[in-house]
């Protein structure tokens, strides 16, 4: 599938500045017509083979540089039901990643060279989204203590307390990357996305990008959503208790019943970086900039830095010496 400029035929892509589709050709807005592939491994636009990858389900043209959605890949089983659009582009994740790492003295010099952010690219990560009825039981004994001082005497008194919670709470969209290529912490980490942004699929909207479907099942990735509804489950019933000086629990049951589940795409910036042998990743969110990444160290610029200090340093000690033998 390509999104084709009525006016001069170039690839209409989406602009996440503009929220709409963009010809950069004629700069026309909104004027795509949508041409239906018929291969997976053909190019839509000059019919170049392409290789696509297993999981992919969108991508670009090696030869005309075209993007493609693979429409084998957004339809049927592997049809998202919802996706959150781009709102972030390319230079403003460029600038997220400025302003988060320009202080970093021992980063390598070409870190953020224009050459290798020509590698930066954004990406729709398969997500599922589950929702949950969680119900906690919960019976403990809790203590308060009160201490006053009467002359020269202290005193502390320690009440006790039968605590009887029930708690009720839906959790919406608890979200799980569904991608082998992702990092499940460096995904988690990429939280919280706006979930009220959501949009009702198309495929418009991967025009410009690359894409992923899902690698693995809803019933295969469920266990991470449950630990995290357990653990939010835990944290709200621990702000309930706190109050108490102590809490010894007696009895937890916390029971939790799926409600829902949906298949959807995010979008993430990815950049890699290679130093010494080694790729580095580093994500932005897609939706609110957020940047995740550890910068390697360049052992150069370490030396540089500590043989400058030294020469400062004894030029200081120098002058001071001579400044003395002068009084």
């Amino acid at each position: 599938m390509l999104f084709k400029c009525k006016n001069c035929g170039s690839n209409v892509v989406f602009e996440p500045a503009k929220g709409k589709m963009y010809c950069p050709h004629c700069e026309s807005v909104d004027s795509e017509d949508r041409i239906r592939g018929r291969s997976i491994t053909q190019c839509v636009n000059c019919g170049a083979p392409m290789e696509v990858p297993d999981y992919a389900s969108a991508g670009r043209c090696g030869h005309c540089g075209c993007y493609v959605v693979f429409e084998e890949r957004v339809e049927g089983i592997y049809e998202p039901h919802m996706i959150l659009p781009f709102m972030v582009n390319k230079g403003n994740a460029v600038r997220a990643m400025e302003a988060e790492f320009e202080r970093r003295l021992f980063t390598p010099s070409d870190f953020m060279s224009a050459k290798s952010l020509e590698k930066m690219t954004g990406i729709y990560v398969p997500f599922w989204l589950y929702d949950y009825n969680a119900c906690y039981d919960f019976v403990g004994e809790g203590t308060r203590v009160r201490s006053w001082t009467s002359g020269n005497t202290k005193y502390v008194e320690t009440s006790y307390y039968e605590i009887v919670r029930k708690m009720e709470v839906d959790f919406d969209k608890i979200p799980v990357d569904a991608s082998y290529a992702m990092e499940d912490g460096v995904m988690d980490l990429m939280e919280p996305y706006e979930y009220h942004r959501f949009q009702e699929f198309d495929p418009k909207y991967m025009s410009g990008f690359y894409g992923e479907i899902y690698n693995q099942g809803a019933p295969e990735l469920e266990g991470r959503a449950q630990v995290k509804a357990r653990n939010s489950s835990e944290e709200l019933m621990r702000q309930s208790l706190q109050s108490y000086n102590s809490v010894k629990p007696l009895r937890k049951d916390l029971n939790l019943q799926r409600s829902g589940v949906n298949y959807a795409l995010m979008p993430v910036w990815q950049y890699l970086y290679r130093y010494k042998g080694k790729t580095y990743q580093f994500h932005v969110n897609g939706q609110t900039a957020k940047v995740i990444g550890t910068t390697p160290v360049s052992m150069g610029k370490v030396v540089g830095y500590g043989v400058s200090v030294f020469a400062i340093v004894t030029a200081i000690c120098s002058l001071l010496i001579r400044a003395l033998e002068i009084l």
